[in-house]
């Protein structure tokens, strides 16, 4: 496939995935592509900088942006994460706004409402997690935000299951301009791999620990390298927290629970790369990073800005 600008029927653009925390946004990203670039939890909140993932075909290509859930910050970190997805609005040709098929609409809601309303780009309501409610319950949803916004399409769909998710697709092409393929064919995501890798790593650390944990992480990959055997690729990554409790926790009894995280991540990141994988894993105590300048922008979270 080589597509430039003179090639008529090739279509191209960027859409931003928007919506509260645990609506199923990385879920429905990682169903579109057809492989983890998001990392999924059922906790809250677990985007904290925009995914850029790319779905090609044949008959263009969708550069998607799944951005942090729109919420009440409660932390510098929190400020990050909405002045992020609120940003993005502006910068693309069309805006997907995910719902909960199971949640009635709330103040949370309204709050994403009354900022689309100061956007130009064309906004899809996507309905996800029908495969969790009877048909007939989406009719009354459906003509709830009908009255709210005026939507340019509503698509109800199953991220998990992958119901309806081609038709969604369909119309994001029907909506998209004519333009090139921005990226090569093959790739999923512009992050680098040690960015990717992070991500997984936090994934398995969301899974396996308690509430009080989870927000109060960062990972960050020290050193990523290849050995001359080309086959092994050695990762040292640092898991963050808050406080010296929860670095108990993350580590377990005799060590346990952090190499549970490590086996996990292992698979996954060994999936990703290709490799054999040698992963060790930290466990270090920064007091209140999430509310520390310095620190954020240290973990990546301010680079774009």
């Amino acid at each position: 496939m080589n597509h430039n600008r003179t090639d008529t029927s090739y279509k191209s653009g960027f859409a931003a995935i928007i919506g509260r925390p645990n609506v199923g946004k990385s879920t429905l990203l990682n169903q579109i592509v057809g492989q983890k670039v998001a990392i999924m939890s059922n906790k809250p909140q677990t985007t904290r900088n925009k995914i850029r993932a790319v779905h090609t075909t044949e008959r263009g290509q969708i550069i998607f942006l799944d951005t942090p859930g729109i919420h009440k910050p409660k932390s510098k970190l929190g400020d990050y994460m909405v002045t992020v997805a609120e940003n993005s609005l502006n910068e693309v040709d069309l805006v997907l706004y995910v719902i909960d098929a199971t949640e009635k609409y709330g103040p949370g809601e309204e709050y994403i409402i009354e900022r689309l309303q100061q956007v130009k780009t064309p906004v899809f309501l996507v309905i996800n997690k029908i495969d969790q409610v009877h048909p007939e319950a989406l009719l009354p949803l459906i003509d709830e935000y009908r009255t709210r916004y005026e939507f340019q399409q509503i698509v109800p769909v199953s991220a998990l299951e992958g119901n309806n998710t081609q038709a969604l697709l369909d119309a994001i092409f029907e909506q998209l301009p004519e333009g090139p393929m921005y990226y090569p064919e093959d790739l999923v995501t512009d992050h680098p791999e040690r960015f990717v890798a992070a991500e997984l790593i936090r994934e398995k650390v969301l899974h396996l620990t308690r509430e009080e944990v989870p927000h109060s992480i960062a990972v960050t990959v020290e050193e990523m390298k290849r050995r001359e055997d080309g086959q092994t690729v050695y990762i040292y990554a640092a898991i963050y927290v808050e406080r010296t409790s929860q670095r108990g926790i993350l580590i377990g009894k005799n060590g346990e629970m952090l190499r549970e995280i490590g086996r996990r991540a292992r698979v996954d990141i060994e999936r990703l790369l290709g490799n054999k994988v040698y992963l060790e894993l930290w466990v270090k105590v920064k007091k209140d990073w999430r509310n520390q300048e310095r620190m954020l922008r240290n973990f990546g979270f301010y680079d774009e800005d």
